[in-house]
């Protein structure tokens, strides 16, 4: 039970949170090759909905097209993926009962990535490859996370290091599988890799459309299932013991993670260490009740996408950096810290 003092500290956070989404969405907005001041911002996303609700036109100068054909979409991309791979990364540390789990380094991604490669790659129609990709997505990762999980568990146990080797080597293999299927198909090799190092450049309201229902369904299903997250905290005997099916609720769980982190390599490529951080820090500030961490998580993967991705398209602007790298450089000396400090507790 979360004491009332506990309570108000967590809905404290959430606001703020809110608010420090609220002003980096009008800052991303607003900065950019194409300056817009933020009343500028404000006045063309009133004139966007007044336009949506009222079918009133909207005017077509330079302030309206930037803000609203070209940064809004890409601002609710960055949303809709931070609150995917945070929400996948803080299911996968719950199921498998350690911090390091996280949809790259389990070569989740990689999986869900030679999915969306082999779509692209099968070409077809638009209408068909919007569908293709984020299912074939869905399958990649899906089958990952079963087959790294199997080959990791030992006598109904999963230990640290055989899960984190076994993802990295699954992940490589994988990797090298999606390499092979750039080289023997014919297709442009340079736009393909620059999808694959992460980033939203290019993507507008159609990848909106694709991940928005997956990022729905897989946030409103965390939160249902914060009780069978907290009961695995306890360990397997003690949640069996209490009620929960543990092989259906894994497998479910399994399931979940992998849709919404194939929903964000659909429309994103692998944007890396997300899911490891963002949880891990949430579980700083609340503590390890999913009750609170999953949705501090997914407000603060959100907040954390955008500022990286206003980051990506501003710092060597006119020219742009893969999203991946930025979340890579941030997240990569999180986790060897992460490593170093499980390794002295006897990982």
């Amino acid at each position: 039970m979360i004491s009332p003092a506990r309570r108000r500290r967590v809905a404290v956070l959430i606001v703020l949170l809110a608010v420090l989404l609220l002003a980096a969405s009008v800052l991303s907005l607003g900065i950019g090759v194409a300056h817009q001041s933020p009343s500028e911002v404000m006045r063309a996303l009133a004139d966007g909905a007044r336009g949506v609700l009222t079918g009133a036109p909207v005017p077509a100068d330079e302030a309206h097209t930037v803000v609203l054909d070209l940064r809004l979409p890409r601002l609710l991309l960055a949303v809709l993926v931070g609150v995917c791979l945070a929400l996948s990364g803080a299911i996968m540390q719950a199921l498998f009962h350690n911090s390091l789990a996280d949809p790259y380094i389990l070569g989740v991604s990689s999986g869900a990535a030679l999915g969306a490669v082999a779509a692209m790659m099968l070409g077809g129609l638009a209408a068909v490859a919007a569908v293709s990709v984020p299912g074939l997505a869905f399958v990649g990762a899906l089958l990952v996370v079963f087959v790294v999980y199997a080959l990791a568990q030992r006598g109904g146990r999963v230990q640290t290091g055989t899960l984190l080797l076994t993802g990295i080597a699954v992940g490589s293999l994988i990797s090298a599988l999606t390499s092979f299927l750039m080289m023997v198909m014919d297709e442009d090799l340079r736009t393909v890799l620059f999808w694959l190092l992460g980033g939203l450049s290019g993507r507008s309201w159609p990848a909106v459309g694709t991940i928005l229902p997956a990022a729905v369904v897989g946030l409103a299903c965390a939160l249902v299932a914060v009780r069978a997250l907290n009961l695995l905290l306890l360990g397997d005997e003690a949640a069996a013991s209490l009620g929960l099916n543990l092989q259906l609720a894994k497998r479910l769980l399994l399931a979940l993670a992998s849709l919404l982190a194939a929903a964000a390599v659909a429309v994103s490529g692998i944007i890396a260490f997300v899911g490891l951080v963002v949880p891990h820090v949430t579980r700083l500030l609340v503590g390890p009740d999913h009750r609170t961490l999953v949705p501090v998580s997914a407000l603060l993967g959100a907040l954390l996408m955008v500022l990286a991705d206003t980051l990506a398209r501003t710092v060597l602007a006119p020219t742009e950096l893969p999203l991946g790298i930025i979340t890579s450089a941030l997240g990569c000396p999180f986790f060897l810290y992460l490593l170093r400090t499980q390794g002295r507790q006897g990982m």
